[in-house]
């Protein structure tokens, strides 16, 4: 059994310790009220509390466990003396909270940074580098920048204030980058004049290079759509055919429009082949300054775009795209594996849905790429446009979505301002299952969240255009001159900032008993989320700032919630006995329910969750059944607007094991990733693809979320 440190190192549990500490706390107490055989008997119902926790607890939490243990037995004198200790080091800590958990941080031995991200390699120099600076923010965010209550809220897991590591700069969360007038208009890369591009090349080299700097100038994800890069296309066709014309004249060649045309447009596939290519790659291999590749989504939507040529050619960009994400990428040994980055997401739509639709080759495409990498997920067309006043456009990164704009029907610009998420079931927990109660806790719940969204929107206030110029004076997100403030974009409804939430399954199970897949259960989830959504919809009338409805996440918060509930409130079956609870409105990942059912009945919560949310469906290897792929698809169509399969894509390099790479129990009880053929847990030797939180994840996950992904029964 192991146990984490306050600096994030974890090391051998050792009961030696705790008996120690109350030892020192009863000498220091008037007649030693204690025997040793009284301290062995509490430092022994530790250990065993420990243990059933099923994962390493930290030193917070078994100090708590012996507090609890010494008042329960009535050595009131000697818990005063163990808390003032405890109080009087705490006191010294704060003084400088960071300088251990940066230590272990660079000496490669804090377990929890290591697990924070699983798209973040923690070993090397430019993520140790962006996880020391983020320490730094954490601690000056804490003691300066944050109210106590809302700090306070944070670390007991009541609420959960993101991304702090970058709070104390003025950056923002994730966008969608307006790529159409960068490229159309010119642009300005690292002082540099970028004029627009006169190839389709051209345009993905300078698309590649956007990328990286917006991705170096937020903390979020962003997300381009080719739809943009199609026009190009032609810019290329154009010019290869007046290129051959004079080859062919120079050469001495008999000319006619047919054979010039042909040969263009050879050298046109071959370019959208090395264009996609340039974007695949760059992508991947591309460091941005928080220390990994850019977390970027593509979107690919045919409707996009005028219907006639400029569509044909999206339609060769769609298909070159997917062509290439079923090869996937090689690994350091030369085998293609499937790549975290980037995201893809197809548009499904009226002319790709049905087999004799003109687009349907892509569409099929598209559930081979889905069924061996992952990717991509799907939009409907169809219930996009019914539920954001019959606008189609893309997420921020894997699921941030921006409110409708009815009048402008203005996307790729715009942006989040940041999230704050409120736990659900520490709210239906505290209530002890007396509902006027419960709507009250909520309430005061929203306060604080209320308070720390205003804080993160207060922080980007006065921000000057010039702290990032390739977002706001160069065109990713504004044109704004030098010197301005953004300001005027974070009103009127040109940015959102989310209130996230978490937990629906487990709150409803709480309060009532019952799945919120029973009609009982999901009428009270859907009556939380209603009155989460006229929340919302009440600050934006009085604010005039776009605050929406967000279903977050969570990659490292599910287990960090998870361990601040059972905490408060010890293990209550079906709602703290895990080491994590579940994302958003997702049906429980242990609940056997069948893809298609659970699509339709999610469909119903997503509706409610309008500044983002994703459904998700977990299926086995699909490569042999596409037609059960391409139903599910055809479902998501008709049902919802946003949705995922998830499959597995993994490699053993020690062995060649291409299946599933298994999660198992260790001797102190630790879940590891472990080859079924050769029994390799070299967590250096494999890779291993699974979809987390919207967006797939390579570089593994901390304890809770590793449980969960164990957990999960397959939908079809």
């Amino acid at each position: 059994m192991n146990v984490i440190k306050r600096s994030g190192e974890e090391v051998l549990f050792n009961v030696q310790k705790i008996f120690n500490a109350i030892s020192k706390a009863n000498q220091a107490t008037l007649h030693t009220p204690m025997t040793d055989e009284n301290i062995q008997d509490i430092a022994q119902s530790v250990t065993a509390k420990c243990k059933a926790l099923k994962r390493s607890a930290n030193v917070e939490e078994i100090q708590d466990m012996v507090e609890a243990e010494l008042m329960q037995k009535q050595f009131f004198s000697v818990a005063h003396n163990y808390i003032t200790y405890r109080y009087e080091r705490a006191l010294v800590r704060k003084a400088n909270s960071t300088d251990k958990q940066i230590m272990s941080l660079l000496e490669r031995q804090n377990e929890e940074v290591k697990q924070e991200n699983s798209n973040k390699n923690p070993l090397v120099n430019s993520v140790q580098r962006d996880y020391m600076a983020g320490e730094v923010s954490k601690d000056i965010t804490k003691r300066f920048l944050l109210p106590p209550e809302i700090s306070e809220a944070h670390e007991k897991g009541i609420i959960h204030f993101h991304d702090a590591d970058y709070f104390a700069q003025h950056m923002h969360n994730c966008c969608l980058v307006n790529l159409e007038d960068m490229l159309q208009n010119g642009t300005v890369i690292s002082e540099t004049g970028i004029d627009k591009p006169h190839s389709f090349a051209t345009a993905c080299n300078i698309a590649t290079q956007i990328i990286a700097q917006v991705a170096s100038s937020q903390y979020g994800g962003q997300s381009i759509t080719l739809s943009h890069l199609a026009p190009f296309v032609d810019v290329s066709r154009q010019k290869a055919r007046k290129e051959v014309r004079q080859e062919f004249e120079a050469a001495g060649i008999e000319i006619s429009d047919q054979k010039v045309n042909e040969v263009a447009e050879m050298r046109v596939r071959r370019e959208i082949e090395k264009g996609v290519q340039t974007i695949q790659y760059q992508v991947i291999t591309l460091m941005t300054t928080n220390g990994q590749a850019p977390f970027v989504t593509v979107f690919m939507y045919l409707n996009e775009v005028p219907e006639g040529q400029t569509r044909d050619d999206l339609a060769l960009i769609i298909e070159e795209m997917l062509k290439q994400r079923i090869q996937g990428v090689k690994n350091e040994k030369g085998v293609f594996i499937t790549p975290a980055f980037p995201k893809l997401i197809y548009c499904l739509e009226d002319n790709n849905i049905e087999e004799d639709s003109p687009y349907f080759y892509l569409t099929k495409l598209a559930a081979e790429c889905t069924a061996k990498r992952m990717v991509p997920d799907y939009i409907s067309e169809k219930i996009m446009k019914e539920l954001k006043g019959g606008d189609v456009y893309p997420c921020m990164g894997c699921r941030s979505f921006l409110t409708p704009d009815p009048v402008h029907h203005k996307y790729y610009g715009r942006f989040n301002q940041g999230v704050v998420t409120i736990n659900l079931v520490d709210v239906a927990c505290s209530s002890k299952k007396d509902m006027d109660a419960f709507w009250k806790i909520l309430d005061e719940r929203l306060d604080l969240c209320y308070e720390a969204l205003m804080y993160r929107h207060n922080r980007l206030k006065g921000t000057p255009s010039d702290v990032a110029p390739i977002l706001w004076q160069n065109g990713a997100l504004a044109r704004l001159k030098k010197g301005e403030t953004i300001d005027k974009l974070l009103y009127d409804n040109y940015s959102t900032i989310s209130l996230g939430y978490a937990g629906i399954a487990e709150m409803v199970y709480y309060m009532l008993g019952v799945s919120h897949t029973s009609p009982e259960g999901e009428k009270f989830g859907l009556k939380v989320m209603q009155y989460l959504n006229d929340w919302c919809n009440k600050k934006r009338e009085e604010t005039n700032i776009s605050f929406s409805l967000y279903g977050t996440p969570m990659e490292s918060t599910t287990y960090k919630f998870a361990k601040c509930l059972q905490d408060r409130f010890g293990i209550i079956p079906h709602v703290t006995d895990k080491n994590y609870i579940t994302n958003s409105y997702h049906v429980h990942v242990t609940e056997q329910i069948n893809a298609f059912d659970k699509l339709t009945l999610e469909s119903k919560f997503q509706k409610l969750s309008p500044g983002g949310a994703i459904s998700y469906v977990e299926v086995p290897n699909m490569e042999n059944n596409i037609d059960a792929v391409l139903a599910v698809m055809k479902h998501i169509y008709n049902n919802i607007m946003y949705a995922e399969l998830n499959t597995k894509s993994d490699y053993c390099q020690v062995c060649g094991y291409t299946g599933e790479i298994q999660i198992v129990e260790d001797e102190n009880h630790k879940l590891i990733w472990k080859c079924p053929n050769c029994g390799n847990t070299d967590q250096e030797k494999m890779n291993v693809a699974r979809r987390t939180c919207g967006y797939i994840g390579t570089q593994f996950w901390n304890q809770g979320r590793t449980q969960e992904i164990k957990e999960r029964v397959l939908h079809l």
